[in-house]
């Protein structure tokens, strides 16, 4: 099988603090690189600037989702088959990027999902409770709905091969955008497959901004967005995805 051509896409925002350092070690794996500033405020858009990366402004800030979809686009235009997202606050390791290169080259997957919770050895670090327990409700159900068996829907770091993902009807353009992609990738047939990563949490005061610093407020966003979606694909989805869809919101408890 002949060599994949792979783009490595970073969302970033306000990241003075770390993006230097992060896109220095990125650089090492010898791939192309897209950095979308999503409207920095900081000395992020200076210091991006002195970086040989390919870079897109937002002009104001729009959403991680605006991001993804920008990346994906991007991908698809330069004629990329596979696309690695990855943050750039230091929680995702540019060292684990081989790891999803080694699993590309298998040629089994649409999808290659890094999960920091698929294998505890990867990382020690414990996440703020509300966010361990969202994402651990919301993952479970959209494993019941969609019949999947993933164990961390919302981890960034992830590779989608180009050819599969660029048609997705993608507008989600918050921090609810998974909640849309998990759903498109099951309603289209989509291979998908998870590989550990490491549980890093630097900064666990970090925050979404607005209502989403809310823990009941995010995840009743993030239920609306995957109920919304899951309404839209219905056709093309398992069963099990429409089965008391209004009564299994209330059985998620926050614990």
């Amino acid at each position: 099988m002949s060599m994949s051509k792979i783009l490595i896409g970073i969302p970033v925002y306000n990241e003075a603090n770390y993006v230097q350092e992060v896109l220095d070690e990125v650089r090492i794996q010898g791939h192309d690189i897209l950095v979308v500033d999503d409207g920095s405020t900081d000395e992020t858009p200076m210091l991006l600037a002195q970086q040989p990366v390919e870079v897109a402004r937002h002009a104001v800030n729009r959403g991680y989702g605006r991001s993804m979809q920008d990346m994906l686009r991007w991908a698809a235009c330069g004629g990329y088959d596979w696309l690695i997202t990855m943050d750039c606050d230091r929680q995702h390791e540019p060292a684990s990027i081989p790891k999803f290169i080694e699993r590309i080259a298998r040629n089994d997957a649409d999808v290659i999902s890094g999960s920091r919770y698929l294998d505890v050895a990867c990382g020690s670090d414990a996440p703020p409770p509300d966010r361990q327990s969202i994402n651990r409700d919301i993952t479970s159900e959209l494993n019941a709905r969609l019949d999947l068996s993933l164990t961390d829907a919302f981890c960034g770091f992830k590779a989608y091969r180009i050819k599969a993902c660029a048609s997705l009807p993608l507008d989600v353009d918050g921090y609810d955008f998974p909640m849309q992609f998990w759903v498109q990738a099951v309603a289209s047939g989509l291979r998908i497959v998870e590989i550990p990563v490491r549980l890093i949490y630097n900064d666990p005061t970090r925050t979404f901004g607005g209502p989403l610093d809310i823990p009941a407020e995010r995840r009743r966003h993030y239920e609306q967005t995957l109920h919304q979606e899951i309404g839209r694909c219905l056709d093309r989805l398992p069963v099990s995805s429409a089965a008391g869809l209004d009564l299994f919101v209330g059985s998620l408890g926050e614990s």
